[in-house]
């Protein structure tokens, strides 16, 4: 999620779409059996939270989401807001629903503003450290920043996204070894190829990648007959290219 401080608006991935709820559906959220005793109290901060009650009464829009999440004490541009909208479920990015939002903090136990700051700095901590929730997060973001209509996320917010899961800098993984600099070597050859736009496969298959070249930046594990999508078979050979190497990827 990359953002500038200059002004609220640029905190888009997606344009918001107002979602519409039943009063039906609403009520069972606000009342007591709809949950545990947390519900009420978690009701409460959503309510106010949220931009046009009137219009969206079970919406938190773009204000609202800028103004929670700086009040748990999240950044916009940090791997930890990505790991909030994938715990609250958050249909695109700056926009939380009432179910999301009562089901995440729900489920972590989280039912006033102190515990959800405590909970934030908890996944600043475990999302570079725990692959599974950097995984999960990292998967989310797909179609949190998709545009809308479409199957496919842009280049540019691609790489914008893979810079900040893939450094450390702002809670991500340091993606670079001792002869390779496999972040800057990916976009750099993305560029080279068009920056065309990044099918799911490939954006999940990324960090699955990631992964393998920490572990062996020789590829000492590819297989040219593995199920990768083909524009990373291509990029080993580019890299092996860039690198120098002699050897033949079996």
């Amino acid at each position: 999620m990359r953002t500038r401080s200059s002004g609220k608006s640029e905190y888009l991935c997606l344009p918001l779409a107002k979602p519409t709820r039943a009063s039906k559906r609403r009520k069972f959220f606000q009342s007591p059996q709809g949950a545990g005793g947390a519900t009420s109290s978690i009701n409460k901060i959503f309510d106010s939270y949220r931009d046009s009650p009137d219009d969206n009464p079970d919406g938190i829009g773009i204000e609202g989401a800028m103004k929670f999440l700086g009040d748990i004490q999240v950044q916009l541009d940090e791997v930890t807001c990505l790991g909030i909208a994938e715990l609250l479920k958050s249909p695109s990015m700056g926009e939380f629903t009432r179910e999301g939002f009562l089901n995440g903090w729900r489920a972590v136990g989280c039912d006033s503003i102190d515990k959800m700051v405590a909970h934030a700095d908890n996944l600043r901590s475990r999302i570079p450290t725990q692959p599974d929730l950097f995984r999960r997060v990292y998967r989310y973001t797909f179609p949190l920043c998709r545009m809308q209509g479409q199957r496919n996320l842009q280049f540019e917010i691609a790489a914008e996204q893979w810079k900040l899961f893939f450094t450390p800098d702002k809670g991500g993984v340091q993606w670079e070894t001792e002869t390779t600099p496999w972040l800057d070597w990916w976009i750099e050859f993305m560029e080279e190829r068009g920056k065309k736009p990044v099918n799911k496969d490939l954006w999940e298959q990324v960090e699955v990648f990631m992964r393998k070249t920490l572990d062996d930046e020789r590829f000492g594990w590819w297989s040219a007959d593995g199920a990768w999508p083909g524009a990373l078979d291509d990029f080993v050979v580019w890299v092996q290219k860039k690198r120098g190497d002699n050897m033949e990827v079996e």
